[in-house]
Parts: structure tokens; C-alpha cells; sequence
């Protein structure tokens, strides 16, 4: 993996800022969001679905831990999604596969309770990674990967405005053994306008 180390006149690809919207707040992941964090995948107990890797609670402070360790080490950069509803944690998303020599990364690993699926919480959670990506560290791609199977997953991101770029066929073993076909989808620096207009409307008007 190549250093996500900014160069001295570059943007700070490994900040982790925290960011506002009007329905969440993204905030710096710490270890003191594990016990809310621990609540809010208990919900449906989402980590028994077989084509993610979201975390059981009693997994929820390792796997903080490992992405801070990550974020250390300039590989992911990761926070909590704060609801301004509940005041609550409800789950967690991330920069990953940094390559700001490339200027080029992806978003992913994000999990959200159940009760915050479709409520609009998800598609303002990555308009503000989105405008941070391209407005902020002048990215001129972003991915999106998810497993062949999360058809869920798939359509959130197609109807984020992403382009299905490929499938890498037999990309991952999974955590049962099973192998991953992933599905990759990317929006490019050109797209980024016309998907910021098309994400703000949705955000504004619909739920997702």
C-alpha cells in the first residue's frame, strides 16, 4: 500500500475532522464510543448478516482499537455517526485504501443500526465524506466495494450517484471460509458536481 502521508504542500489526507450535517454529526472515532457503539449494533444484531464484517458487540472495542491503530499508521481514517435526534452513536464509517500520492481513496466499512437504515442518516453521512474527499483533499476518485451478495449495499451506493466500475472475482476469503466476489463502484472528480447537486436534493427531499 503506498504512504498516505501527505506531501508538505498537499492536503492532510490523514485528518479526521469532524464534520456536520443537519441530521448527524461525524465525529473522530475513540474507544469512548464503544459502549454506544456496542448498543447500537445489538440492534437486529446485524453482525449474524453473512456477507458483512460489522463487529457483535463483545468484538466492538477490538475492532475500534484496530482502527485506530490503523488511523496511526495512515491507512484508514475513521468515525462515529452521531444522530442529532437520539444524541446517540449509531455506527461507524471510514476513509480506507488512502493513496494520496494518487490522490485517490475509498469509503467503506460503514455499518449503521437498524433503526437508522433509510432514514435518510446514510446519504448525508457520505455527502459529507464525499464534499470532504473531493472539496477538501482534491480527490480525483472515489470507491465504493461491497460484497457481490449485499444487494442492499449495492443499490445504496448505485443510487448515491456511483458508477459500477467492475467485479474482482474471488477477491476476498471470507470470514467462513466462502470467497468474496466484490463489486466496485467509483465517482470520479468530473462526476462530483452534478452527484453533489443530485445527493443534496435527495438528502433535502427523500429518504435512504
Amino acid at each position: 500500500m503506498a504512504d498516505a502521508a501527505p506531501d508538505s504542500t498537499g492536503p492532510d489526507f490523514a485528518a479526521v475532522p469532524t464534520l456536520v450535517g443537519t441530521r448527524l454529526t461525524l465525529e473522530p472515532l475513540t474507544l469512548g464510543h464503544v459502549a454506544e457503539l456496542s448498543a447500537a449494533v445489538a440492534e437486529g444484531e446485524l453482525w449474524q448478516t453473512w456477507y458483512t464484517r460489522i463487529p457483535s458487540p463483545d468484538e466492538m472495542a477490538e475492532a475500534v482499537q484496530t482502527r485506530l491503530e490503523l488511523g496511526e499508521s495512515k491507512q484508514w481514517v475513521s468515525w462515529a455517526v452521531r444522530r442529532h435526534d437520539t444524541g446517540l452513536a449509531c455506527g461507524m464509517t471510514s476513509f480506507l485504501n488512502i493513496r494520496a500520492d494518487n490522490r485517490k481513496l475509498e469509503i467503506g466499512s460503514t455499518w449503521l443500526s437498524k433503526s437508522s437504515q433509510r432514514t435518510g442518516l446514510n446519504s448525508e453521512a457520505k455527502l459529507l465524506l464525499l464534499t470532504h474527499a473531493f472539496d477538501t483533499l482534491g480527490c480525483v476518485a472515489v470507491e465504493f466495494r461491497t460484497h457481490w451478495h449485499n444487494q442492499q449495499s449495492r443499490a445504496a451506493i448505485a443510487w448515491l450517484g456511483a458508477k459500477q466500475d467492475g467485479v474482482l472475482r474471488n477477491n476476498d476469503v471470507w470470514r467462513d471460509g466462502t470467497l468474496r466476489d466484490t463489486v466496485v463502484f467509483s465517482i470520479i472528480e468530473s462526476e462530483w458536481p452534478t452527484v453533489r447537486l443530485s445527493l443534496t436534493e435527495k438528502v433535502a427531499g427523500r429518504a435512504r
